[in-house]
């Protein structure tokens, strides 16, 4: 848009100009960490939820008549002598408020002008605060875009906390915690268990889970540990649990995850249900409005079509357990059309038609796709796609591994996203941790396995 500014010669009495701004969370996150002001009021509930939304600092609220000043009138190269402010009521997070600024007044002798500065609630034309400004208006005309103004993206993961929100009231899940004999598994199985989202069985080395308990300074008494001498007895003895009713989910400690999903597979006595075990990666990505699930990318390296049907089918169901109404799965490739030389563009059109005729139910499936029409609207349409799923994909499948994995690195180390994980396809969750996982993704991880689980109960 472009800005355009009023110089001292052009103002009059009684000019008056007003913005709209809906007072966001992400409003009052980047305002406490520009201002330094982290009074807890201003960041967070300090009640609870089902409770108001943190306060809006009345310096914020002075702010917005300061961006009327400086955007609109008079407009850019306005500059500050005084401001009067004078609160008279509480914004919170979530209310759209009005900025008004109204001259009264002009002072030639030294360029300044007076104005009446207000801000009201939208909702109720109630107000927030009133005062008085004296600037010094411009004497030069200037105009820009304010399309080329850096943006800012907020590092907050709501949509990690949503899903915390949702699975803390339900029943905790009985969790086969495999070999958590290093500080980071024991300490995530543990704090899982302090938001009452699992009820962790410790099965490895009982001397080093104990003595890993000692090191992180962390109290045992309740929780069962059962010995197993290494970790495939360890994994096997998990998946024993689960098939006799005793567990209901696995949790990798610190094991490779090819010696937890050994005894998962086997045809005999492993936890098979006639489709693939997938990987899918839940992500809270900084600045998208939704979780992002991004599939395989971790167990299946160069899957077929019909391992790609499993791959799509159980993001979906994960999907519809996190309550995305009707998951939007976008299947990539590097290019948008189908190329005979390209065997994922191939694939992506089959698993589409797959889904048109029911062999894929609960989602829409569009591809191929590349990525960037498949997360964003305006390339999608620059390069004519029209679709529901283009450019709105809640769910990205990856062509293999490789391409997978760089994809959901690329989100958690560049984009600063962060990832739960989660093996589907078997008869129970299984939670997949990395080392390098911090607590809230550790949280996430066991939230998502738990909601699944309550979907696949029924529960």
């Amino acid at each position: 848009m472009l800005i355009e500014n009023r110089i001292f010669d052009d103002l009059r009495i009684g000019d008056s100009r007003e913005l709209r701004r809906l007072c966001t969370q992400d409003d009052l996150l980047i305002f406490a960490n520009v201002s330094g002001n982290h009074n807890p009021m201003h960041i967070v509930d300090p009640d609870g939820p089902g409770h108001q939304e943190p306060v809006a600092p009345s310096m914020f609220i002075g702010s917005l008549v300061s961006a009327v000043l400086g955007n609109l009138l008079p407009g850019a190269g306005t500059l500050y002598r005084r401001q009067v402010l004078d609160f008279c009521g509480r914004a919170h997070a979530g209310e759209e408020l009005l900025a008004r600024v109204t001259v009264t007044a002009k002072n030639p002798e030294d360029g300044t002008v007076t104005l009446a500065t207000e801000v009201r609630r939208c909702a109720d034309d109630s107000p927030i605060m009133s005062g008085e400004a004296v600037v010094e208006a411009p004497r030069t005309r200037m105009s820009y875009d304010d399309r080329d103004l850096p943006g800012l993206i907020v590092q907050r993961h709501r949509h990690f906390e949503a899903l915390l929100a949702r699975a803390e009231p339900l029943d905790p899940l009985v969790t086969a915690v495999v070999c958590p004999e290093e500080p980071h598994s024991l300490g995530g199985a543990l704090l899982a268990a302090r938001h009452t989202l699992i009820t962790p069985l410790l099965v490895g080395s009982a001397a080093r889970i104990h003595a890993t308990a000692q090191q992180i300074g962390a109290d045992l008494s309740g929780v069962e540990v059962i010995d197993a001498p290494d970790h495939d007895a360890a994994a096997r003895l998990a998946v024993e649990m689960v098939t006799r009713g005793e567990a209901q989910a696995l949790m990798k400690g610190h094991l490779h995850t090819d010696a937890l999903l050994r005894p998962v597979l086997d045809r005999a006595k492993g936890l098979r249900t006639g489709r693939r075990l997938t990987h899918v990666f839940v992500m809270d990505v900084p600045g998208l409005a939704h979780p992002l699930l991004v599939t395989d990318a971790a167990i299946n390296i160069a899957p077929d079509l019909m391992c790609k049907r499993d791959i799509v089918q159980n993001a979906i169901d994960l999907a519809l357990a996190l309550g995305i109404e009707l998951p939007k799965v976008g299947v990539l490739s590097a290019v948008e059309t189908v190329n005979p030389a390209l065997q994922s563009s191939i694939d992506a059109a089959l698993l589409s038609k797959m889904a048109e005729r029911g062999q894929i139910t609960g989602g829409l499936v569009e591809g191929p796709l590349a990525l960037d029409n498949a997360v964003d609207l305006g390339a999608a349409r620059t390069k004519g796609l029209k679709s529901p799923v283009a450019g709105r994909a809640d769910i990205l499948v990856a062509p293999d591994l490789d391409a997978g994995n760089m994809l959901a690195k690329q989100l958690s180390y560049i984009s600063h996203a962060e990832a739960a994980g989660l093996v589907v396809g078997a008869r129970v969750p299984i939670i997949l941790n990395s080392r390098s996982d911090d607590d809230m993704a550790r949280l996430a991880s066991c939230a998502v396995a738990a909601l699944f689980h309550v979907r696949g109960t029924g529960a």
